[in-house]
């Protein structure tokens, strides 16, 4: 009942991003601890179109095809249609649901999935790196935009990661991307500092 319970939430989740990506209001974003948002869809940006275009025109072929079966056709339109919303919802989860940095946590999340706290005291490094392959690594998190991460955290103490389907597992490393992944990583490092200011603080 549990995996069941966690599809519909992710269903809904992503419904809600395509109000809130219509509406222009991404989400957790506010507050005054905030001290930075980063946004992480845009390398994917056409692809998703591309992939929903595709999935719209599909929609219309099988419209004509299945036309003299009225209640096929139905059945078959609803579906078309809701993959269609299906796929714009997975990006507009994306573009409203960014990285949040605040005064003591990095926030990363990807599309309606993924929403890890990393409490900086946490991390032991963070850096801007390139990857477009990442092979399965215990204890790492993947969160890969468009074949590619562009930073890469490391954790002096793991934190709890979540599955779709609510299964947890402790995280270790963590590789995002982010549109200005150079920003992001400055932006960590600078809170870091003002969080345990000192020497011989680690990159």
């Amino acid at each position: 009942m549990r995996p069941v319970v966690a599809l519909v939430r992710h269903e809904a989740r992503l419904l809600a991003s395509l109000a809130r990506w219509v509406a222009r209001r991404p989400d957790g974003v506010g507050g005054a601890d905030v001290l930075g948002v980063f946004g992480h869809a845009r390398d994917q940006a056409a692809y998703m179109y591309g992939f929903a275009f595709v999935c719209a025109v599909e929609t219309v072929g099988m419209a004509c095809l299945l036309a003299p079966w009225p209640v096929v056709h139905q059945v078959f339109l609803v579906l078309d249609v809701y993959t269609v919303l299906f796929v714009l919802g997975l990006h507009a989860a994306s573009a409203t649901r960014p990285h949040v940095l605040t005064r003591d946590a990095l926030r990363v999340r990807q599309a309606g999935h993924v929403d890890v706290v990393i409490p900086l005291e946490r991390i032991a490094s963070v850096r801007h790196e390139l990857l477009f392959s990442h092979p399965k690594e215990e204890g790492a998190l993947q969160l890969a935009v468009a074949s590619q991460t562009s930073v890469t955290i490391e954790l002096a103490e793991p934190v709890t990661a979540v599955r779709l389907l609510g299964g947890r597992y402790p995280v270790r490393t963590v590789r995002c991307h982010a549109d200005d992944a150079r920003a992001l990583v400055a932006a960590v490092r600078r809170a870091r500092t003002a969080l345990s200011p000192g020497p011989g603080r680690p990159g």
